[in-house]
């Protein structure tokens, strides 16, 4: 995902203004106690990263989808794999596989989340020249979103929705360059938006998870997302706002992303991105110190009390 040079729309702005609230509102509210487990969401970082970079056709990747599709079987009604070849711009052949895992799959009013399970091949970022062509743990940007859904999977067997939930692992968010023009990017939310579940599949909303696991976590409004689902955004920020997390969800709306729910919006599916991209902070990346897309992001740059907020936020908007 990369952050691109946007303004501020009127859309944006509204959802902005009308979920406006100050920092000591926000955090005057008790923080509810939910079962989203965020040991066992650490825990998945630390497995994901100990496979190695989930770098498509590598050999960790195949290992790491192997055990994320076992541990889903455990837990969801119906588990669908998505396998195709994806030929790169420069002739590559890349295998891909996006994950679906269903709950409740007969049920017609449905909720998606999304998170992409790759990580980059180079770690291009990396303040030293010499590591820009070596791959990266991805702990945060890959590792993180997969963990918050591993564990939302495990409460969601616990305790079955009211609703109908597809939790999509997408592959090949992270593979190319993001130009513009985008080239070789976006390739599992691409794919998934071409070939959906049905003809009439339309999820009540989606939310994409990425980057969610930073320790120093503050989240902003994403400005695709406040232009596309307006509704979306403010039913992710109330809630919240309203389990005392509005410290870290910030209502202000601030750059657009080009990430995985650019395919899904474009395909008529109201998704929204959920991402902290100021990796570690907003004054670190403005001072030119970013963890994204480096040999920085590791396991210890991710935070069992950020995957709690976010588990938490995450798992009541379903129940």
């Amino acid at each position: 995902m990369i952050r691109g040079n946007g303004r501020l729309t009127a859309t944006a702005a509204l959802v902005m203004l009308a979920s406006c609230g100050s920092k000591g509102d926000a955090t005057t509210t008790q923080h509810p106690t939910t079962e989203f487990n965020a040991d066992s969401a650490m825990s998945y970082v630390r497995q994901q990263v100990a496979f190695g970079a989930r770098i498509p056709g590598s050999t960790a990747a195949k290992l790491c989808g192997d055990w994320m599709v076992a541990h889903l079987r455990l837990k969801a009604d119906t588990v669908i794999e998505q396998t195709w070849t994806h030929t790169t711009a420069k002739g590559v052949k890349l295998p891909m596989r996006n994950i679906l895992a269903r709950f409740k799959p007969n049920a017609t009013q449905r909720i998606l989340y999304v998170t992409h399970w790759d990580t980059r091949p180079v770690a291009d970022s990396d303040p030293v020249p010499a590591n820009r062509t070596k791959p990266f743990d991805g702990a945060n940007d890959g590792g993180s979103g997969v963990a918050l859904q591993l564990a939302l999977a495990d409460a969601l067997k616990k305790t079955p929705p009211g609703v109908g939930v597809d939790l999509l692992f997408v592959d090949g968010e992270d593979w190319g360059s993001f130009g513009p023009p985008e080239v070789d990017v976006l390739i599992g939310s691409t794919y998934f938006a071409q070939h959906l579940p049905s003809a009439d599949y339309k999820p009540l909303f989606g939310v994409l998870w990425d980057m969610i696991g930073d320790a120093d976590l503050t989240i902003y409004q994403e400005i695709n997302s406040a232009n596309a689902a307006p509704e979306v955004v403010q039913r992710v920020w109330n809630k919240a706002k309203e389990m005392g997390y509005g410290d870290v969800f910030v209502p202000q709306a601030k750059d657009p992303i080009t990430d995985d729910h650019v395919p899904l919006i474009k395909a008529g599916l109201r998704v929204i991105d959920v991402i902290d991209i100021d990796y570690p902070n907003p004054e670190s990346v403005r001072n030119g110190v970013s963890y994204h897309h480096t040999l920085a992001d590791k396991v210890d740059k991710v935070s069992v009390k950020s995957l709690k907020i976010v588990g938490d936020v995450a798992l009541a908007l379903l129940r």
